[in-house]
């Protein structure tokens, strides 16, 4: 089971969207049969093996085992991730692209360079795994309270110089088998804590 994968198909997108088989999806954390799933979720086994044969059949879940219980061969499944996360190339047509947006103190340029680093390293990912290969990434996260908007601007200021500078230090697109990477820097607020989140429903 992978930690992580980012939907490209449509269609696989629309299947996992279904609050049931959402359901279903987190269920099969650990492998289940289609009689396991339906005792969880209060549905009769015919209904849950029809959502399983659709999820089954967009390479959301997959077969871990057979096994016979008394005549009836039972198949055990077992999702494919621990968690999805639908690619913007889903709805190629209408995806933001940040050529059109270049403002970076613009949230929707934002917006659009976070839905392009979703499609590119899912891309990316899901040939990694494929190869059976590592993907070489770096990420950094964290949090930073600002006394007013003009330190927030100071701040911002700062560092985009010294990403530029170090940009500036290590790029060499001359070097022979040399490997271009994308850089994206964001500074956002950060969203309050819902006091009381909701679950998701059977």
């Amino acid at each position: 089971m992978q930690e992580v994968v980012v939907i490209e198909d449509a269609a696989a997108a629309a299947a996992s969207l279904d609050p049931l088989r959402a359901r279903l999806l987190r269920e099969l954390a650990a492998p289940s049969s289609a009689a396991g799933l339906a005792a969880k979720v209060g549905l009769p086994r015919q209904k849950v093996n029809y959502h399983l044969h659709a999820l089954e059949e967009h390479g959301l879940v997959e077969l871990v085992e057979e096994r016979r219980k008394g005549n009836v061969m039972e198949r055990v499944l077992q999702a494919t991730a621990s968690s999805y996360v639908i690619s913007p190339s889903v709805i190629s047509l209408v995806q933001p692209d940040p050529e059109h947006l270049r403002d970076r103190f613009s949230a929707y340029w934002l917006v659009a360079l976070a839905a392009r680093l979703l499609r590119d390293v899912g891309r990316l990912l899901s040939g990694a795994v494929a190869a059976r290969q590592q993907l070489a990434t770096f990420a950094v996260d964290g949090e930073v309270t600002f006394a007013s908007a003009a330190s927030r601007a100071a701040f911002a200021s700062e560092l985009g110089a010294e990403v530029a500078r170090l940009a500036a230090k290590y790029h060499d697109p001359g070097a022979a088998g040399g490997r271009k990477h994308r850089l994206v820097v964001a500074l956002h607020p950060a969203l309050k804590e819902d006091p009381n989140p909701k679950e998701v429903q059977p």
